[in-house]
């Protein structure tokens, strides 16, 4: 019977021990998952471990029936600051308080080198602090900015380099797209992990400025009445968080003047453990779109990953069962033999204060003899 016993002992300790190596195994590689995806940890990057200021990440994605353009930025940030003045944070002389970035895909396009290198791309129009929310890995050259006197730089994946020129060391280099020239800013790493690559798509990537896409963009996008480029179906900003979540309702209050489609994420936090599976009941809105948004290939491989996370997550839960309910069956069990012991123990511990206590007094008389 005692042998019998002990090899009941011996399979629930291996049960546990296997499920809590499950737990971690997949927490793990939940983990993994999750920081793959650096795009979402933006906010963690701006604050560069500054404790004195929480920040969060949050990403509008329009359709083109929203009617959002560059001439609707300057309404939208200062809705933005008004909202934390609200909470008493302001800026700071010389501190940019809610870094923000802008983009919209100018679809495909033919890129030429001087040199006869030629290959279809993918183009996005990009503005603001984009390259700062982006974190590509550059390979060679700078990135372009807004404050730029020229703006006819263009960012290119190595990819698109090595078809133009035959090699990523091309910053300064000349190239055309539709006819256009433009001059390589910079060189950057493709996208590296399985989601993003399926989300990229096979054509390489380029990134070039508002004004550099003036004239180049096509008639389903807005131009003001000097023919510049305007369309927006990205909005990303880096914004102070007082409060849990006060990011995420301030801007999609700001944004829902734009109609129905559009789509407002907290990337901040997004592949918790907690909120991985508190998606798992709005499971349908991650895999299926029922807007006209169409998402950059950055938000459509962070919805992979959060899908996947969902289920990792979920099986992770289910590792702690066995351990959980074998942790409420020893609590019962010790529950049950002290009361059933109690007044032996009672005694015992009685017995053991009382031995306690003469040796006390023992050491007093001692004390006062000497």
């Amino acid at each position: 019977m005692k042998i019998k016993l002990k090899k009941k002992q011996v399979f629930l300790s291996a049960v546990n021990l296997l499920s809590l190596v499950g737990f971690a195994a997949f927490s793990l590689s939940g983990l993994s998952a999750a920081k793959s995806q650096s795009y979402n940890y933006a906010a963690e990057r701006w604050m560069n471990g500054d404790k004195d200021m929480t920040y969060a990440q949050v990403s509008c994605f329009m359709s083109d029936s929203a009617g959002f353009t560059t001439d609707s930025l300057a309404s939208v940030r200062a809705s933005v600051i008004s909202s934390l003045k609200d909470v008493s944070i302001a800026p700071q002389d010389g501190q940019k308080l809610c870094p923000d970035a802008y983009s919209a895909s100018l679809g495909q396009a033919e890129v030429r080198s001087d040199i006869n290198g030629k290959s279809e791309s993918q183009i996005t129009a990009v503005g603001g602090d984009f390259f700062l929310i982006h974190d590509f890995k550059l390979l060679d050259g700078a990135f372009f900015t807004d404050s730029d006197i020229m703006q006819d730089g263009a960012v290119i994946d190595k990819n698109l380099a090595w078809a133009l020129y035959g090699s990523s060391d091309v910053s300064g280099m000349k190239m055309t797209i539709n006819g256009i020239q433009y001059y390589i800013a910079g060189v950057i790493e493709t996208p590296e992990t399985d989601e993003e690559v399926k989300c990229a798509g096979e054509l390489p990537l380029a990134y070039i400025s508002y004004d550099g896409a003036s004239g180049f963009s096509s008639g389903a996008y807005s131009e003001d009445s000097s023919g510049k480029f305007t369309t927006v179906n990205c909005y990303e900003l880096l914004m102070p968080n007082p409060v849990e979540n006060y990011s995420y309702k301030a801007v999609k209050t700001i944004m829902e003047g734009y109609g129905e489609n559009v789509s407002v994420v907290q990337n901040t936090d997004r592949y918790s453990a907690y909120k991985c599976l508190k998606a798992l009941k709005k499971i349908s809105s991650i895999v299926v779109r029922d807007n006209q948004i169409a998402y950059p290939y950055w938000e459509n491989a962070s919805r992979m990953v959060q899908f996947r996370l969902s289920y990792v997550y979920l099986c992770s839960a289910l590792c702690l069962i066995i351990p959980l309910i074998t942790a409420i069956w020893l609590i019962i069990r010790a529950v049950k033999t002290l009361k059933r012991n109690r007044k032996k123990i009672f005694r015992a511990v009685s017995s053991k204060f009382k031995r306690i206590r003469a040796n006390l007094k023992g050491k007093r008389n001692e004390g006062q003899k000497d």
